[in-house]
């Protein structure tokens, strides 16, 4: 790979620097909608898959290569240190994440190890490598966030009130914050190991954290995330946050040692922009409106752009994944899209 066909648009924004077009990328744009990816799951699990890089590689590029976007999101599961650390996980399909031996208690707490990446998940750290020999756009690593990775602990799987783990957090404050200290030092380990192995830019996915209000957030949660970043920062690699219903909660990121705050489609880039979000913004097409006809699409599409177009700290993508309805060719078109209309505004 040479310096001059690598395309580093990406990159450029989350630092917000000049740059030619707007750089996209979607939220879980490795496999679900694409056909070959599905093929792929009728013969292997998503264990199965993680744990051959080659194929997890291929998985990766795919939607590089079919939509031309400007990076990569390393294909995996944010599941995937926790039974390093002694929590057993199985995805169940139709259901998501179980955990048979869910945290009751301190003395739980106290029993979770540590992880040693290079030894508990030299998969992950491969597939890594063998991206960075293959791509001409940057990797995107990540790692869940203490508290919704504590929140599967807690639940015992997905949760729509989170219910045991506000409980849990406000009845047993000494254990909750050993758990987030546990969590979050796992998550410091874990992430760097990804970055030496050659990730380019890290999210953390806190997809949960929206259950919380700003008063328990600033409690129970900012601290280990304050932690997180402070020592990710010293990676010098950009630092991405991302939650789902969180839209009360950015103000609160944008407080944080990271670089680009990522909204879901609850808030606009103008209303993040008017909430004091000064920091590269990343977002945040609804990814339902991706079933509409394509007038549509390209209306909402135009009109996030817009907003986003006035600072160079903009990044397009969906307010959260791809779902497995999604036509393909929608994403192509849509890259192409952003990128045609960006780059005659810009240029």
């Amino acid at each position: 790979m040479t310096t001059s066909t690598f395309n580093d648009t990406f990159l450029k924004a989350c630092r917000g620097e000049h740059h030619s077009h707007v750089p996209v990328w979607y939220m879980r744009q490795a496999g679900r909608s694409q056909p070959e990816y599905r093929k792929i799951k009728e013969k292997y699990s998503l264990f199965e898959i993680t744990h051959q890089p080659e194929l997890c590689a291929y998985v990766t590029k795919l939607p590089v290569d079919q939509y031309n976007n400007d990076a990569a999101i390393l294909y995996k599961d944010i599941m995937t240190p926790l039974p390093s650390i002694g929590v057993e996980v199985e995805i169940k399909a139709g259901i998501g994440p179980v955990i048979d031996n869910p945290i009751r208690s301190l003395d739980d707490v106290e029993k979770l190890g540590v992880i040693h990446p290079e030894e508990d998940v030299p998969y992950v750290l491969d597939t890594i490598k063998l991206l960075r020999e293959q791509l001409t756009v940057p990797l995107i690593s990540f790692s869940g966030a203490p508290f919704t990775l504590a929140s599967y602990m807690i639940e015992g799987g997905p949760s729509k009130n989170y219910n045991k783990t506000k409980a849990f957090m406000y009845a047993e404050p000494k254990a909750w914050y050993l758990l987030m200290e546990k969590l979050g030092e796992m998550t410091i380990t874990y992430v760097k190991s990804q970055i030496a192995a050659g990730a380019q830019a890290i999210q953390i996915f806190d997809s949960w954290v929206g259950t919380l209000n700003v008063r328990d957030y600033r409690i129970f949660v900012k601290p280990v995330m304050e932690k997180i970043f402070t020592e990710l920062k010293k990676e010098k690699v950009p630092l991405i946050m991302f939650g789902v219903g969180a839209s009360h909660l950015v103000h609160e990121w944008n407080d944080l040692p990271l670089d680009v705050v990522g909204l879901d489609w609850r808030l606009s880039v103008q209303e993040a922009r008017e909430a004091g979000v000064t920091k590269t913004v990343q977002g945040n097409l609804d990814p339902a409106i991706l079933l509409a006809p394509w007038d549509v699409i390209e209306a909402r599409a135009k009109e996030i752009l817009d907003q986003g177009m006035k600072s160079p700290h903009f990044i397009f993508n969906l307010g959260h994944g791809v779902f497995p309805e999604v036509d393909p060719a929608v994403l192509r078109r849509l890259t192409a899209f952003v990128h045609d209309y960006s780059s005659n505004r810009l240029n």
